[in-house]
């Protein structure tokens, strides 16, 4: 049944970027579906329906959408936040890892956006946001991470490619790319070092990719655009 509010559907919605953008949006006034692998069976909060389970399975994507339909009535903006990032010499990584890096970056992501995308079209319009990295175009010596750029960038090559497919039919595609922020994958005493790499001196907030986030999800001319939020990092060093 629809509530007539606007519907956004959250991966990797337990920590970090995910959460902060799950509460950037009920801010909002937004209805929100929020998956991970491991989020409480009750949020305490009506308009927060979590849904627990991992992506890479196609039928955890499948409870996703319907819990968005069966309460809410709708789908209007799902963010693909869940990935993994992996940092190490080409030649370290192995088979398995390559495996893992693209069960979860991209056949999670295909999983959800395939089934999310029908339920946009019919109800007239949506929008999809990847979260991705900016060193998918701006590699760093320091950082050798290509098997997870292999994926990442796949998914900001998709970002364009649907973006075209779908603008005459009111479906928005954009991404957020970050730079080094403060979440998980980087422990406090990194901090000093890693904020080097911005040339505004500083580590990311999980405030600025919400605030990233938030202006895509404000700005309807704007569509596959790969939005860098990275402290100037794309702009050089």
């Amino acid at each position: 049944m629809s509530t007539g509010r606007k519907v956004a559907v959250v991966t990797g919605a337990s920590q970090g970027l995910g959460a902060g953008i799950v509460e950037g949006y009920r801010k909002l006034g937004w209805t929100v579906v929020a998956t991970a692998r491991s989020v409480p069976a009750e949020s305490g909060d009506a308009d927060l329906v979590n849904v627990a389970g991992d992506l890479t399975d196609p039928a955890t994507a499948q409870r996703v959408i319907d819990t968005a339909i069966e309460r809410f009535g709708r789908v209007d903006t799902l963010i693909n936040n869940a990935g993994l990032f992996d940092a190490k010499p080409f030649t370290d990584f192995t088979f398995a890892d390559f495996e893992r890096l693209v069960s979860v970056n991209l056949a999670g992501w295909f999983h959800l956006t395939h089934l999310a995308v029908p339920h946009m079209l019919a109800q007239g319009g949506g929008h999809v946001v990847q979260i991705t990295t900016s060193f998918v175009d701006h590699p760093v010596s320091a950082v050798p991470a290509s098997v997870a750029m292999l994926t990442k960038g796949g998914l900001q090559a998709v970002t364009k490619s649907l973006a075209v497919e779908y603008a005459s039919r009111g479906i928005r595609v954009n991404a957020v790319a970050p730079g080094i922020h403060k979440t998980a994958l980087n422990p406090p005493e990194t901090y000093a070092e890693r904020a080097g790499l911005h040339p505004v001196n500083r580590m990311g907030e999980v405030s600025d990719i919400v605030d990233g986030v938030l202006y895509l999800e404000n700005a309807p001319f704007v569509t596959g655009e790969i939005l860098n939020v990275n402290g100037g990092q794309s702009a050089g060093h």
